[in-house]
């Protein structure tokens, strides 16, 4: 595929992930025409809306699979893979504003997704093993902190590693054996 050709795409799935999180309704019509592109673009790649949608789930999925990866979250230092994990999720986050409750039911990425759930479990496993979270809160309420801390960092107006800068401390902070 051209270079264009690939920005085109990008374009078209950043443009859909926003505009679908603004107005779940959003037709491909309205899409193209904000990505720049005409709408038979959009259909050469996609035969129907909901392509279009698993396609940016997929590719949501894929930017946090390459942010998981990043943060090294089996070997790196507990703080130092929580900060990049979070940063590396914010950034997702904000080019990829998705309606997660949808996204969670997409069939097409269910697997991976939970490859990516339990690598994200096993590294809060281990954080709470090596004494960096606490072990005598109840089980889930850790990883549904990072969650909600994620979500809140995410809309900050602040860049993604000040965002994740705050997650981290208040994190630890919170839940830290610190």
């Amino acid at each position: 595929m051209r270079a264009d050709a690939v920005r085109n795409l990008e374009t078209v799935l950043t443009t859909g992930a926003r505009m679908l999180a603004e107005d779940p309704a959003t037709g491909v019509a309205a899409i193209a025409a904000a990505a720049g592109v005409d709408r038979r673009t959009v259909y050469r790649h996609f035969a129907s809306r909901d392509e279009l949608l698993a396609a940016i789930y997929d590719a949501r999925l894929t930017a946090v699979e390459e942010a998981v990866d990043h943060a090294r979250l089996r070997e790196a230092p507990v703080p130092v893979a929580l900060h990049r994990y979070a940063e590396g999720i914010i950034e997702v986050n904000r080019k990829w504003p998705v309606e997660l409750t949808r996204m969670r039911a997409e069939p097409s990425i269910q697997d991976r997704r939970g490859r990516v759930i339990a690598e994200v479990d096993a590294f809060i496993a281990r954080a709470t093993a090596e004494g960096v979270f606490r072990a005598d809160v109840p089980a889930g309420w850790v990883s549904d902190v990072v969650i909600q801390l994620l979500h809140l960092a995410s809309r900050q107006p602040s860049s993604a590693p000040e965002a994740a800068d705050l997650l981290v401390a208040s994190l630890l902070r919170g839940v830290g054996a610190y």
